[in-house]
């Protein structure tokens, strides 16, 4: 069955309404937790829009959460990365390569459901308790680390970075003694100011990595997750191309999150110091900023036939740009939805996406939130920006939204 809000009992399929709009991308000035403006007029008029894409292709926005929702649920609209339009000016306008091996971002079923089958079941809970334990050193090893440098220091460097790109060797099964290479590879290529040549370089490097990985683990197999799959009927290209999905999908997103999380927490000092005193709202706190936040701002999809939605006629091959950070700001769904409240019950919310392509890893992300933003806020209970707030550069025109530094400083005792 499809949901509900794509199939309106005798609702009318609506005529062409007001001529097409763009994406939005300016944010407002001094807002830099909030989706631009021009999202939330539409969601308030137009929840799903008639949009004009940069490469000339007339299709579709969605700002409201229930059509938002619904469309990631329904298996008539496709995640191929060749059937999408980019919504955003100064990308690709041509046709889009096919996903990668290995990628799950970018295929449909039957082949997606291949890969999520064998992976899903790798996440076992046992898997998730022994990542907790292990992350927790690692984070208290880098908070101490910390403290014996002083202040100030650059959060995402320090902690936000290192932190994610560790459990992801921890996942794959990467030995200890490659996983500096590792950090210094993915650093790269999380650093604005590297170079062309610098990131192939690292790219090159980590590919190598993963299929020397797989090798070692095909001829002796290990209790982690390459380990496991190398056990399945996957090829050694297969797994080495979901080791570079897990790391692509895993490591900018969660880095971002914690430092733009802490960002928000520290701008919002109510919100912090409940965090601080009651260490039970750790979780609730953690999907609050999920959803306030919504990093992964954009999604997409291509209808692969006819579809009404929300009285509207989708054709054949027209894609729809998802607006997630608009979808979890609605008031439909969330009652004022511009307020960080960590004491709000957010489930439900978009930042993992939704339906069949929900975030394979988001219980391991939760994980690493709920460790590390208490942890931090604890350990320093003076946290601070050291510069002012308009001065933290944020990540603007890029997948992820974050910072590219957070400048913070502490009293020493």
């Amino acid at each position: 069955m499809h949901p509900e809000p794509l199939t309106p009992a005798r609702a009318p399929v609506a005529g062409p309404g007001p001529g097409p709009v763009t994406l939005p991308t300016a944010r407002a000035e001094g807002c830099p937790f909030d989706p631009p403006a021009g999202l939330a007029r539409l969601r308030a008029g137009r929840p799903l829009a008639r949009m004009r894409y940069p490469d000339g292709h007339l299709g579709w926005l969605a700002t409201g959460y229930s059509v938002v929702r619904a469309i990631h649920a329904d298996p008539r609209f496709s995640s191929r990365y060749e059937l999408l339009h980019n919504p955003f000016e100064g990308g690709p306008t041509g046709p889009l390569p096919p996903a990668p091996v290995g990628d799950l971002t970018g295929l449909d079923a039957p082949e997606h459901t291949r890969y999520r089958r064998l992976l899903m079941a790798k996440f076992t809970v046992r898997r998730m308790r022994a990542l907790t334990a292990r992350f927790t050193e690692i984070t208290d090893a880098h908070l101490d680390a910390m403290e014996r440098r002083g202040p100030a220091l650059d959060l995402v460097e320090a902690y936000a970075k290192p932190l994610p790109a560790l459990m992801i060797c921890e996942l794959l099964g990467v030995p200890h003694a490659g996983q500096e290479d590792f950090q210094r590879h993915t650093a790269t290529l999380m650093t604005r100011g590297s170079t062309r040549e610098e990131v192939v370089a690292a790219m090159t490097a980590l590919q190598d990595t993963l299929a020397a990985l797989v090798t070692a683990k095909r001829a002796a197999p290990t209790d982690d997750l390459l380990g496991d799959l190398t056990t399945t009927d996957l090829t050694d290209d297969e797994l080495a191309g979901i080791g570079s999905f897990l790391l692509a999908a895993g490591l900018d997103t969660t880095a971002n999150m914690l430092a733009l999380g802490t960002f928000a927490l520290l701008s919002h000092p109510g919100q912090l110091a409940a965090l601080r005193a009651d260490p039970a709202l750790a979780a609730p706190a953690v999907e609050e900023l999920l959803r306030y936040l919504t990093i992964a701002h954009t999604g997409a999809r291509t209808a692969l036939e006819d579809v009404e939605v929300a009285g509207h006629l989708i054709r054949a091959g027209e894609t729809v740009t998802l607006s997630l950070e608009a979808a979890d700001r609605d008031p439909a769904r969330f009652p004022d939805p511009d307020t960080l409240d960590l004491r709000r019950r957010a489930t439900g919310h978009l930042a993992f996406g939704h339906g069949i392509h929900q975030c394979l890893g988001q219980q391991l992300a939760r994980v690493e939130l709920q460790v590390a933003l208490p942890a931090l806020v604890t350990r320093f209970p003076t946290l601070r920006l050291a510069v002012p707030p308009e001065d933290v550069p944020l990540r603007e025109g890029m997948n992820i939204n974050g910072v590219h530094r957070l400048p913070v400083t502490w009293d020493e005792t």
